[in-house]
Order: C-alpha cells, then structure tokens, then sequence
C-alpha cells in the first residue's frame, strides 16, 4: 500500500470562523490568510482615525500583533473582524496617547530618519482656522471614542468610522437595528457633549485671559 499524502488545505476558502480555529492550534498559515482579507480594511480604519500614513500602518501592524498574541483567548462571541477592529481601534487611540504625552504635533514630519531635524512648525496664528479646527477635532474626538463605555465605542467605531450600515453592524454584534441605532445615539451625544464641554472651557479661559 502507498502511503496518503496529507490533504493540502485551501486556507483562502475557508470561513474565518475556521481559520480562526486553526490559529488557535497553531496554524501560522490561517492567520496569514486572516492577515491577507483583512489589512486593507484595518489600514483604512487607522488611516480614518489617525489621518497620518506612518501612524496608520504601525497602528495596523500593531493590531494584528495584538491579535497573534491574544487569538488563543477568542471567543467566537462576536466576529473576528468585530473583535479585530476592537483591536486596532485601540491601537490608534494609543497611538493618539502617545502623541499626546510626547507633544507630537498631528502634523510631524514624515522623515523616516531618526537623526532628522524635528520639523519646525509655522505658528499657529498663520494656519488657517479650517486646519486648526480639523486637526483639533480629531484630537478631541479621539480622545472621546477612548472613553466610551465598550458597548458603545464599538457600534460608533463600526458605524460612523468604519462605514458600516446598521443591518451591517447589527449582524457583526448580534444586535437588532433597533439597538444599534439607541447605542450609536448615546454615542453621538456623549462624544457631542464632550466637545461642547471642550470648546465651553476653550472660550472661557479666552475671556479670562482678556
């Protein structure tokens, strides 16, 4: 008798529900399949968030990182791209943090020499109002998603970041419409009431220093 070869498995054809078990055992070459469907969508996801290329892409080799080292505790809960998102959103509001306690400014120079001369900034009085107001906004907003409660900060995420419909998020969480709408409302209004609160605090400490 001559022995059977072993079957070679077609990983770009399996669910990734099924990738995601061979991973778990071991598999490398599942999580290079996960790795291959779903970059282009984390790096856009970064990319949407942080608004910075080099940013985007070291936030995206950080969630699938995050996510080698964290797939043997997965749960088939929620999707894997759901918790993969969770993921690299997390990775770009510490990116954010990062630039926060650094003093980075949202427009650093893209030099991939460390030895480069930091960028020198123009003054901010000469920057047009669009462009301060954008690159605040951001700062602030990131800032808001961080501290949603987790329910909320993922449908905001799939929804209004992402670009998910709300039947889309829906099938993604396992939740009704009806739920996606109230958690992407409560959302909205927290992250609205966080950059009232900002911008209330900005114009008073304007007038005090009058």
């Amino acid at each position: 008798m001559t022995d059977q070869q072993p079957k070679t498995i077609d990983y770009r054809t399996r669910p990734d529900e099924e990738l995601v078990r061979f991973a778990q055992g071991g598999e490398n070459r599942a999580f290079d399949e996960l790795v291959r469907r779903y970059q282009d969508k984390v790096y856009r996801l970064s990319f949407k968030i942080l608004r910075h290329e080099d940013d985007a892409a070291e936030a995206l080799q950080d969630a699938f990182l995050s996510a080698y080292r964290g797939l043997k505790g997965f749960k088939a809960e929620s999707a894997f791209s759901t918790w993969l998102y969770r993921i690299a959103t997390n990775a770009c509001l510490m990116k954010y943090r990062k630039r926060r306690d650094n003093h980075i400014s949202l427009d650093q120079s893209q030099s991939q020499n460390e030895d480069a001369e930091p960028l020198q900034l123009r003054d901010w009085s000469a920057q047009p109002t669009e462009e301060l107001l954008t690159a605040e906004m951001r700062e602030i907003m990131a800032e808001g998603i961080q501290h949603l409660p987790e329910e909320l900060r993922t449908v905001f995420v799939l929804r209004d970041i992402q670009g998910l419909s709300n039947a889309d998020v829906g099938r993604e969480l396992r939740l009704s419409v009806a739920a996606v709408k109230s958690r992407l409302h409560r959302a909205r209004i927290a992250l609205r009431e966080r950059l009232n609160r900002y911008f209330a605090d900005k114009l008073t400490r304007k007038d005090r220093a009058r």
